[in-house]
């Protein structure tokens, strides 16, 4: 488990390339300088919690352990009691100072408990539980730094993050099969993949048919969905917030233009950003499309 030593000082990625926070703006020179501290210790708090239920070789018990000790110490936080690991003394001051909410960063390990035993969902309910927990406590902290939180805003940002989860289990359907042992991760829903006539084993065999590929469209389509509806975010929202959610936003529209044109084929063409794609990004972002 990773003690806090310094903020990280990167640039933003806003590639979709990997589950709940990797489009989290770190440190992104975008951001007013006085919130890249805040940003940058809530990243390292996050990646490292992400870390102990995917990395490594602990046993499930270890990571979930691990896990419950990240939040007994925001438990600490949020009761007003002085945290007592280094990384969560750094947080309770970027908290208190920003006025945050803790209940977004207790979502987060709740997710990440729950990659550590849970590896099929039934339905898109538990799907969107699973989102509302792993990927909507990003934007919700980033509403409250940029002291944007209203009701609306908060459901554009859900609808955008829980979004750009779902392009990403598209993206990692083969790679998410090799997590977990030998059972692998499957992020689609069983009683859908059911009714098409899907099998885990063929996603094992890498099915490519007319089958599969109306299938994986479907799903992809109602993410592009969720995706436009919460796109009005980036155009309400003013100043640099706005421009970094609107590069965000069109990232993803750019992962699911790719999506749509590999046809199911995520064995052999992942799709991921490329330096040609940024132009039409920025220009997307720069003139609000």
């Amino acid at each position: 488990m990773q003690a806090f030593t310094k903020p990280v000082t990167t640039p933003a990625s806003v590639s979709l390339a990997h589950t709940h926070y990797e489009n989290f703006p770190v440190a992104s020179l975008l951001l007013p300088a006085h919130l890249r501290y805040a940003v940058s210790v809530i990243y390292q708090f996050a990646r490292t919690a992400d870390d102990i239920a995917d990395e490594g070789d602990a046993s499930d018990s270890e990571r979930l352990q691990a896990l419950q000790a990240y939040e007994d110490e925001l438990l600490l936080i949020q009761a007003y009691i002085q945290a007592e690991r280094p990384l969560f003394k750094t947080l309770q001051q970027v908290v208190s100072s920003h006025k945050l909410e803790v209940e977004p960063l207790l979502d987060l390990i709740s997710a990440f408990k729950q990659d550590v035993v849970k590896t099929r969902y039934a339905d898109f309910d538990e799907l969107l539980d699973y989102c509302r927990r792993s990927a909507n406590p990003v934007g919700r902290l980033m509403l409250q730094l940029y002291a944007a939180d209203t009701p609306q805003h908060r459901q554009w940002s859900d609808q955008v993050c829980t979004a750009l989860q779902l392009i990403n289990f598209y993206q990692d359907i083969a790679i998410d099969l090799q997590k977990h042992g030998h059972s692998g991760r499957i992020y689609l829903c069983q009683d859908e993949m059911q009714a098409a006539g899907i099998s885990e084993q063929d996603l094992r065999d890498q099915r490519l048919d007319s089958v599969w590929q109306a299938f994986f469209l479907y799903n992809v389509a109602r993410a592009e969905q969720l995706l436009l509806a919460g796109k009005p975010l980036g155009r309400h929202l003013t100043g640099r917030i706005g421009f970094e959610l609107r590069m965000i936003v069109a990232g993803g529209e750019r992962i699911i233009y790719k999506l749509k044109r590999c046809r199911g084929d995520i064995y052999h063409h992942r799709p991921t950003l490329h330096a040609f794609d940024w132009p039409i990004i920025l220009l997307k972002a720069l003139f609000k499309q």
